[in-house]
């Protein structure tokens, strides 16, 4: 079988490459940088004296396609969460503290109980769920449900934000109903939330490096794709600057690069560019951390401040601020105040001393999550015989996360076979 090249180790291409490299497929991965994962790196960080992620990705057991993958690389047990699932919330102004509890199976029984729904809310609050499902392809999330109620405020614009990173002002309707016809529409068993139990790299990057080297693949860091050679409505050659890769007759190309990358080195590539941002923060607690906040995973949503969610590890809190157009143009040393303020109210720790924060800004963490935005992904097939798509930003019908990104890797993968 001719051999693969795929530029890019993000999650998509490394998804992708394990996908093939243990069909027997030979496989060359290319990547830019010094080490494998994207946007999922971890790094030991001097400042607070451990190893982090560059960002806080929560994944849920309705994610099959991560599942499956992790599976395949043998790193299925180095996810951590709870048995049940359960979501912990904090009102920062008001002190309000509540716990979503969804119901087994596929009835949500526990919205027709004053005790366990959201304070504040109503039943037909949560049914309102269902003109998401009748959107149409230019309806916003705010054009079907209504903002400024309680509900509002304490679920649909936190979970619009965490799963779309985009206001729901603007972010696509029939994505975010695609988000809950496959978790709370399924009940709680395909609710719950995990996270890396080490880093993000010892669960998704490592073992999936491990993986292809055990089954012959090629793997190359620091080779920048910088122009393809094209002939014959195909790739021809790959030019890394200092290195040259011509192509073999039957060989293939997949491109798992972000948007702009591959829109740089494939001619007409129709793709969203528009990009929003996540902040995210690590504190070392100065003081023992508090008891977990839910068995097996400390999870918490914030509503009113500027923190969205946080994650306890030990004395590692992690924070994480979605759609955070405004925030990112701060400086760290304000964006570390306001954060540790809302964790130290959160925890109930002391204000002072001010412990070491680590903020971390990626300014393009995913697509804007618009209706017109949707509408430009592309699929995995191009036009081009021999070259592929791959990324959470092409039309996976899920929402640009970790679980797009190993959807993608592995329809390009099944294209390449084909």
């Amino acid at each position: 079988m001719a051999r693969v090249h795929i530029v890019g180790a993000g999650l998509s291409g490394l998804a992708c490459a394990v996908h093939l490299a243990g069909t027997g497929r030979e496989v060359t991965l290319h990547e830019a940088a010094g080490q494998a994962g994207g946007r999922c790196r971890s790094y030991f960080d001097a400042q607070i004296g451990c190893t982090i992620d560059n960002g806080n990705h929560l994944m849920f057991s309705a994610n099959r396609a991560v599942l499956d993958y992790l599976e395949r690389i043998g790193a299925r047990d180095t996810l951590i969460g709870p048995p049940r699932a359960v979501f912990p919330f904090l009102d920062l102004r008001s002190g309000e503290r509540w716990t979503v509890r969804p119901s087994a199976g596929r009835v949500p029984w526990w919205i027709f109980s004053a005790a366990q729904r959201i304070p504040k809310t109503h039943v037909s609050d949560y049914l309102a769920a269902l003109r998401l499902a009748f959107a149409g392809p230019d309806a916003a999330v705010a054009d079907c449900l209504t903002p400024g109620n309680p509900m509002w405020e304490r679920f649909w614009e936190p979970l619009t934000v965490a799963a779309l990173n985009t206001a729901p002002q603007e972010a696509s309707a029939q994505l975010l109903w695609r988000v809950l016809r496959e978790s709370f529409a399924r009940g709680e068993s395909a609710c719950r939330p995990m996270i890396a139990r080490d880093s993000l790299a010892a669960s998704l990057v490592d073992p999936a490096l491990t993986f292809l080297r055990g089954h012959g693949a090629e793997v190359h860091f620091n080779r920048r794709l910088r122009a393809i050679a094209f002939a014959d409505q195909g790739a021809t050659a790959l030019d890394f600057g200092e290195h040259k890769v011509a192509l073999a007759a039957g060989e293939r190309l997949v491109v798992a690069l972000p948007p702009g990358g591959a829109a740089s080195v494939l001619p007409g590539l129709d793709a969203p560019q528009e990009a929003r941002p996540i902040v995210n923060a690590h504190i070392r607690l100065p003081a023992p951390p508090p008891a977990g906040l839910a068995a097996d995973i400390s999870l918490l949503g914030l509503i009113g401040g500027t923190t969205q969610w946080l994650f306890l590890r030990g004395e590692i809190v992690s924070l994480t601020v979605s759609a955070a157009e405004a925030l990112v143009e701060r400086s760290n040393e304000e964006i570390a105040k306001i954060l540790w303020a809302e964790t130290a109210q959160a925890l109930k720790l002391p204000a002072t001393p001010v412990p070491p924060i680590r903020v971390i800004k990626e300014r393009r963490a995913t697509f804007a999550q618009t209706p017109q935005a949707v509408r430009r992904r592309p699929p995995a097939r191009t036009s081009w015989r021999n070259i592929v798509l791959a990324g959470d930003w092409t039309d996976t019908g899920y929402p640009a996360t970790i679980e797009s990104a190993v959807r993608s890797g592995r329809t390009a993968a099944r294209v390449v076979t084909e």
